[in-house]
């Protein structure tokens, strides 16, 4: 069974120089479990943080992919290229490199939020139109989720 590891949204600012600084009670988690060492990669709307542990997860599972299939092909293209490694430095901050910058869309204000076994890097506009989205059909979503005692 896997541990709930991060929890939680909060707001902060990219630097001038692409650095993020990583919320105290994630960098703890990160630092004490993780050796301070993250996975960075890009999602449609947003960028999404792994552990190591968790990458590795992922990974034996895409390595099972067929390469032959066209969505696997564009799957591994998308999300497995812009993967990129990062270390917590001295102050809790990442680098994200320009490239997964603008995948993202994230200018100065973002919104990092934990979501179980990873964390999500949001721009400030696609967070709050995501969310927007989920509390426009949170009725339909509570429906779902009832079949799987939520």
């Amino acid at each position: 069974m896997r541990t709930v590891l991060f929890r939680g949204r909060h707001e902060h600012a990219i630097d001038e120089k692409g650095r993020l600084s990583i919320p105290s009670k994630f960098r703890e988690i990160i630092t004490e479990n993780h050796g301070g060492r993250l996975i960075l990669t890009n999602l449609p709307r947003c960028l999404v943080v792994y552990t190591p542990e968790e990458w590795e997860i992922i990974e034996s599972k895409a390595s099972r992919l067929s390469t032959l299939k066209a969505n696997a092909q564009g799957f591994l293209r998308y999300f497995y290229s812009g993967a990129t490694e990062c270390d917590l430095d001295k102050q809790g901050r990442i680098l994200i490199p320009p490239t997964l910058r603008s995948a993202a869309g994230l200018d100065r204000q973002v919104v990092i939020a934990g979501m179980l076994n990873k964390i999500e890097i949001w721009s400030q506009e696609r967070w709050n139109e995501e969310i927007q989205r989920a509390v426009d059909s949170f009725d339909q979503i509570s429906e779902e989720l009832a079949d799987f005692g939520l």
